[in-house]
């Protein structure tokens, strides 16, 4: 089979992630995939597994852009030219030109949805789903159908796959080799993975960190992403004088550079649709804290294979981090359980395996 991805960019974060593990799961059981965006930082990475690329000036954030337009007569022809079987559409942007080029071509496309739409009327008269679309998480389907009232029959729950060779953890030598190259030592460190955004809760976290160095003083808490909250949070660092206990990374390539990093993973999302680097960090056998919010209740037993606390509360997310770094045996115990549920419950394999059986339904309904 000939897959055709379809996204906004290749640069680190969620959706590339997604895209990088099942482009790596589908070559890897003999398909052919091919990815079309405007390019971006993990380009290297994609190619090194097989994946051939396409550069398209598809960088915009609204539907109406020429750029979508313009872009449609390259894609048809590439379309025709590597006998592409299906379309797999990744964003709002792609969603749009994926139900275009089906009736250029007539090939079935389908979409993913990695999180909440806003209900804008664009998206209810011209909704763009696609012959199917896959849900991410039991949030996001619900979402899917109650927000947006996408018939039943098209939304298939496919929650996402983690690679656990991409994610082993390092051992304690390691470790601490690694942390040197970023001027840490044997202090407690805290960190997150997101874009700086007001829905991610970094606010929430940094107010967190002035309870936990009162209790555990050495520690650190790095915030890695970029985004247009950066220099919000910053000024907070500073109002609250932190600035000798949080540093702030820009987005790496490769996440598990960062998460090797890490004692404890914390996300206290205002709102997720399942939460892809919490299965990360989980795969990498760290402790996580985060919000019992949208998806991200499906990924944590509480207590067992992470911690949930409840959104906009900083008292109880510092509370639960503290508790962890307080107690050695417990944030190992909880880390080795989130890699074993991520290992029998979101194996890539799985995922695959269910996107291949849902890539077949829709070529043999297209007949």
């Amino acid at each position: 089979m000939k897959v055709l991805f379809l996204s906004t960019h290749l640069n680190t974060g969620g959706i590339t992630s997604y895209l990088f593990t099942l482009a790596k799961g589908l070559i890897h059981v003999g398909h052919q995939v091919h990815v079309a965006t405007s390019g971006g930082n993990m380009e290297k990475e994609f190619l090194k597994i097989g994946v051939r690329l396409l550069t398209v000036n598809i960088r915009t954030k609204s539907e109406l852009s020429p750029k979508i337009y313009y872009a449609l007569p390259s894609l048809k022809r590439y379309i025709h030219e590597n006998n592409i079987d299906l379309i797999h559409s990744q964003t709002r942007i792609t969603q749009v030109m994926g139900v275009l080029l089906k009736r250029k071509t007539g090939r079935p496309h389908v979409s993913t949805c990695h999180g909440y739409f806003k209900t804008r009327l664009s998206r209810k008269l011209f909704p763009c789903w696609g012959d199917a679309v896959i849900a991410i998480s039991t949030a996001v389907e619900a979402h899917l159908k109650n927000d947006f009232k996408v018939a039943r029959e098209k939304v298939y729950l496919i929650e996402s796959g983690i690679d656990l060779e991409e994610f082993i953890p390092m051992d304690e030598t390691e470790k601490k080799e690694h942390r040197r190259h970023f001027d840490l030592g044997d202090e407690p460190v805290i960190g997150t993975v997101a874009r700086l955004s007001e829905v991610k809760g970094q606010d929430i976290l940094i107010n967190a960190m002035s309870k936990i160095v009162a209790q555990v003083p050495e520690a650190k808490l790095l915030l890695v992403g970029e985004g247009k909250m950066e220099k919000m949070l910053r000024d907070q660092v500073q109002r609250l004088n932190l600035e000798d206990h949080i540093q702030f990374f820009a987005i790496v390539n490769k996440t598990k550079e960062m998460l090797s990093l890490f004692d404890v993973f914390a996300m206290p999302s205002r709102q997720e649709g399942l939460g892809l680097s919490i299965m990360e960090a989980q795969a990498s056998g760290l402790p996580v804290v985060a919000s019992r919010v949208g998806g991200i209740p499906s990924l944590i037993e509480h207590g067992k294979t992470g911690i949930l606390v409840e959104p906009e509360n900083s008292e109880e997310l510092a509370d639960a981090i503290i508790k962890l770094l307080q107690d050695i045996d417990l944030l190992k115990e909880i880390g080795k359980a989130g890699r074993v549920f991520i290992q029998k419950k979101h194996s890539v394999e799985n995922m695959v395996r269910k996107i291949l059986e849902l890539y077949q339904q829709c070529i043999t309904e297209k007949g």
